[in-house]
């Protein structure tokens, strides 16, 4: 009873903090997010799921005023990115080899101790599969993941109590270059500023809008 009490209450807590959170249009920029919060979501974003597990993506984290500062022009002016404690950039690979397929099963090799009988026809199933695809093909697909881990990194920060404001507008060639992404191997691909509200952020008290679960699950 006392177990089903508590798992009653930890799903209570789930929706409730989902209730709560909303993007944050205006942030309270004397507010800082402590580093261990923001070690939990570094830790949630490696734990998102990723096709095939080869992880294509990187988390760029912007706490440098000057910078964030920089960023504001090129987000469309949303002053979210100046005045957010953290700001997120979630970021694709520019590159995607064989060698790359090869370090991942290294991997895996190392960390499970899989022999290799058992990962090669995998690992060249792989290889032979992406060596014809066009790089408009990889980088929506890698795209794609992005959205996954955004999802993830949300949920993430409603439970830890951080308002977020998840962002696609902005200008990603600008941000590459204010954020020297290229030298990293990266494009970037959204924007997650977080941090903590504003009082005088008047979309925090709006009711949440939303249809109803029977108007948007299908039971079959």
């Amino acid at each position: 009873m006392l177990y089903l009490c508590i798992k009653f209450t930890a799903m209570q807590d789930i929706i409730q903090s989902l209730e709560w959170r909303y993007a944050t249009k205006k942030f309270d920029n004397t507010k800082v997010v402590p580093q261990q919060k923001i070690e939990v979501l570094k830790q949630a974003f490696n734990l998102t799921a990723t096709s095939y597990g080869l992880q294509l993506l990187k988390l760029v984290v912007v706490t440098d005023s000057a910078l964030k500062e920089q960023l504001v022009p090129a987000s469309m002016n949303q002053q979210q990115v100046k005045d957010a404690s953290h700001v997120l950039v979630i970021c694709i690979e520019n590159k995607f080899d064989e060698a790359y397929i090869k370090g991942h099963f290294d991997r895996v090799e190392a960390m499970r101790q899989t022999p290799r009988e058992i990962l090669d026809p995998f690992q060249n199933y792989m290889i032979e599969v992406f060596k014809d695809k066009s790089w408009d093909e990889i980088s929506g697909w890698m795209t794609k993941q992005a959205y996954i881990a955004m999802g993830n990194l949300l949920t993430v920060c409603a439970v830890e109590q951080l308002d977020s404001c998840p962002m696609e507008g902005f200008q990603p060639s600008e941000y590459d270059q204010i954020l020297n992404l290229e030298e990293h191997g990266l494009q970037s691909v959204l924007v997650l500023p977080v941090g903590y509200r504003s009082q005088e952020d008047i979309m925090a008290s709006l009711k949440k809008v939303r249809r109803g679960v029977s108007d948007v699950v299908v039971e079959l």
